[in-house]
């Protein structure tokens, strides 16, 4: 584990990264030995940093969600991170692209809480019981940190992603509310399109077989730190789609077919 000077020098260091526009190390090479508590505890003073600055917390997000995507890394579950006030757009924003180091768009459903949702031994059902309404969106995911060291080609870690906020950078809302009894998620699909052609396409299932599951175990996850879920927060289930890189002046648009489509602008 990281002493504390070290977890907030490293938090800061994000800070920077950010607000620079500019990459920095791997933290699993800058800091060797790096560990997923570490590596939380890093992403968790990043955020306190960002709320003590004014920032508000607008909820949470699951990432890592597909078993390819956890075989890939090396892990046998997904990871998380915070959504905050200044990452959400509404349906087709003109989002500057300039904000971004190197964004990346994924597809996913955003769960919108009705009810206090706290762990552990939460399941599915009591996810989508504590769920007020769903709504297709869009994440934007970002890397402070470099996603490939330029002397050894080496690519990021899980502790790398862990500890800067999940890639969190945006989320774009759809406004079609679903019922999260009105059907089987499980069978929502998507088309993602980057000006008018087909990138991706994708079903809900592609989340731990079932998008609530990632609800639930966030909700399970947090309660080790004795953190609930709470009213009227947004929680990303996670990505059923690829994602791929966005640049200045591409269109996006997430077509979920008769649950509505959510879209926006890099100007």
């Amino acid at each position: 584990m990281l002493d504390e000077k070290t977890i907030r020098s490293a938090a800061a260091s994000l800070s920077r990264a950010e607000a620079e526009r500019s990459q920095i190390r791997q933290f699993h090479r800058e800091y060797p030995g790096l560990d997923l508590d570490a590596a939380y505890a890093i992403q968790h003073e990043w955020v306190r940093m960002k709320l003590a600055a004014g920032r508000r917390l607008i909820g949470r997000k699951v990432g890592l969600t597909s078993r390819a995507m956890q075989t890939s890394v090396g892990i046998n579950e997904p990871d998380y991170g915070a959504l905050l006030d200044d990452m959400l757009f509404q349906d087709g924003a003109e989002i500057p692209a300039d904000r971004f180091i190197e964004p990346r768009i994924e597809v996913e459903l955003a769960f919108v809480l009705g009810r206090t949702l706290r762990g552990p031994g939460c399941t599915m059902w009591d996810a989508i019981e504590a769920t007020d309404y769903i709504v297709p969106a869009i994440e934007i995911i970002d890397s402070r940190l470099q996603r490939t060291d330029p002397e050894t080609g080496e690519t990021r870690k899980i502790v790398d992603s862990i500890a800067d906020n999940a890639a969190n950078a945006g989320i774009v809302l759809g406004a079609r509310p679903i019922g999260p009894k009105e059907t089987d998620l499980r069978w929502i699909s998507a088309l993602l399109l980057r000006n008018g052609a087909i990138e991706e396409t994708g079903v809900a299932a592609g989340v731990l077989s079932h998008p609530a599951n990632g609800v639930a175990w966030l909700a399970n996850k947090l309660s080790g730190f004795d953190i609930a879920l709470e009213p009227g927060q947004i929680i990303l289930s996670g990505s059923f789609t690829r994602a791929i890189f966005g640049f200045k002046g591409d269109t996006f648009h997430a077509d979920y077919g008769p649950f509505g489509s959510v879209g926006f602008h890099f100007s």
